[in-house]
């Protein structure tokens, strides 16, 4: 059995039992001392101020912008978190941790709750207020817009709350919610200035990040300078600059070469190749990214719960791992969240079984299936993990066509279009990718899971006081997604980064899309 310690997320949760006590907790984060990347693996020296750091990513090409509420690729993340705060973010246990609010305290019912802010500005010297918060949420919260965050926030009566003074929010909720910190963490929900506009966002982001606004071009890269008012402190640096560099060998060449001193996703064979060797830092985030192929269950032929379950066994998972991620990672058992809070870890591990997926395309009438799978090289494994399927899918009489994407629009591509795509995400508690990515109104919903029993099963979730009787709901939702979900998870993959020699302060232990990942404030040049 793989442990994963650290990995079990517990809430910051207070008054479940109708006690109010605020939840104060010192700003989350590690200080660049503890379980970071430096020479040799050490992190030896002090904290050195000065200079500029280069990150090279994939990007998302011209059609990039600096609205944090838009941020979707692992580089838009990354620039946002430099630029914006959130009320909250994920700790490496995925517990949610104070940023902007310094806690927050619940009524009995778990259906009201006051958010106390911390005194922080704004990079034009406003004060971050309760209004702000209000108006970010509602923005994000627009219908007539598709913001990352909208289902997340869904719990919220965004109408009823309030600011009760300019540093506390009182926010309404729908329903009783016990894990409500995790909204405030959730991916996307960044505070802006009240009255900010999507051609602010285009022209100067004005945000309460460590790092203020210098230069952007779409596609190519953006340059960020140290905000020295940051009430986390002033970062490190002088500058970072975020460079667009799609291609994996673009990255580790510009590594190699001196162009960047920071590289985001490596593949295993590239990490294997120079770990050790002295002449780059090899960082791996363990087990942090979810890997699988996602199936549109509102179309044919996946709409046929049948189909699913036969995909579901013509998968190799461990052929998978050692094939397309060299074994960095573990199996997957078609859930996310291998290891959190939550996962329903009971259930039988699937293996392949070629004959009885046989039987059931014969029963469901798709005999000599064809299909296509939308892949690209915008993640590493993908292209590797779309042919191996390919292979395996054969063995159970379907013909895969593989079909390679553009690495600038892959995911809006997939989002809604074809029926069976290669499909990755980091970490997030369990609940949080369920609202994000399996409720009939979410907005990253990327196989089309759309059931109002299964929305009104997480509601309930939600609305469960008792700690084990909402993980028995969280068990009910995942059997059935185990049983006929889109999502066929094969894998989980260390999350690979590779950094110049000269480069302190990357936490070992983050997970990708929690606090500590590519926070570059920590950071600091030897």
């Amino acid at each position: 059995m793989q442990d994963y310690p650290g990995l079990r997320r517990r809430g910051l949760l207070v008054a479940a039992s109708g006690i109010g006590a605020l939840a104060l907790v010192g700003c989350g984060g590690s200080d660049g001392d503890t379980g970071a990347s430096g020479s040799g693996g050490g992190n030896d020296g002090k904290p050195k101020r000065g200079g500029r750091l280069r990150a090279a990513f994939a990007g998302g090409g011209a059609s990039e912008t600096l609205d944090p509420h838009l941020a979707n690729l692992f580089a838009d993340v990354a620039r946002a978190k430099a630029l914006f705060d959130k009320l909250a973010d994920y700790g490496d246990d995925l517990s949610a941790l104070p940023r902007l609010a310094s806690g927050w305290e619940p009524n009995a019912g778990l259906d009201r709750w006051k958010v106390t802010l911390r005194k922080a500005d704004f990079h034009d010297g406003r004060p971050v207020t309760a209004e702000d918060v209000l108006f970010s949420y509602r923005r994000i919260a627009d219908p007539e817009k598709a913001f990352r965050a909208k289902a997340s926030l869904e719990p919220i009566d965004l109408k009823a709350s309030r600011a009760v003074d300019e540093r506390t929010v009182e926010f309404v909720l729908k329903r009783p919610t016990a894990e409500f910190p995790n909204v405030l963490a959730a991916f996307g929900a960044y505070i802006v200035p009240d009255g900010s506009s999507a051609a602010d966002f285009d022209k100067k982001p004005v945000g309460s990040g460590p790092f203020r606004f210098v230069s952007f071009a779409p596609g190519r890269s953006a340059v960020f300078r140290r905000n020295d008012d940051h009430w986390d402190g002033a970062p490190h640096l002088d500058e970072v600059e975020f460079v667009v560099a799609n291609e994996e060998s673009a990255r580790v060449n510009a590594l190699l070469g001196g162009q960047v001193e920071y590289a985001h996703e490596l593949n295993p064979t590239t990490a294997r190749a120079h770990e050790g060797k002295g002449q780059i830092e090899i960082v791996r985030l363990r087990n942090s990214a979810m890997q699988a192929f996602a199936m549109k269950t509102d179309r044919a032929p996946f709409d046929d719960k049948r189909v699913r379950e036969a995909f579901f066994l013509i998968a190799d998972r461990q052929e998978l791992v050692d094939g397309a991620l060299s074994g960095a990672g573990v199996v997957g058992n078609d859930l996310f969240g291998k290891g959190y809070e939550y996962y329903a870890d009971g259930l039988p591990q699937r293996e392949q079984d070629l004959a009885r997926a046989r039987a059931l395309l014969k029963k469901a009438g798709a005999e000599k299936l064809k299909v296509t799978l939308d892949t690209s090289a915008v993640a590493a494994g993908f292209t590797e993990a779309a042919s191996i399927f390919r292979d395996q899918a054969a063995g159970a009489g379907v013909t895969v066509d593989v079909r390679m994407g553009s690495k600038d629009s892959y995911w809006a591509d997939i989002l809604d279009s074809g029926t069976l795509c290669c499909y990755r995400s980091g970490a997030m508690p369990i609940e949080s990718h369920i609202s994000q990515r399996l409720l009939t109104d979410s907005t990253t919903n990327a196989t089309k899971w759309h059931h109002k029993d299964f929305d009104a099963l997480y509601h309930q979730a939600q609305s469960t006081k008792d700690e084990k009787e909402r993980a028995a709901v969280f068990g009910r939702m995942q059997r059935r997604l185990y049983a006929e979900g889109g999502f066929l998870v094969w894998g989980f993959a260390d999350w690979i980064i590779g950094t110049a020699k000269s480069v302190r302060g990357v936490e070992r232990k983050a997970p990708a899309n929690t606090l500590d990942w590519a926070r570059f404030d920590k950071v600091w040049l030897a």
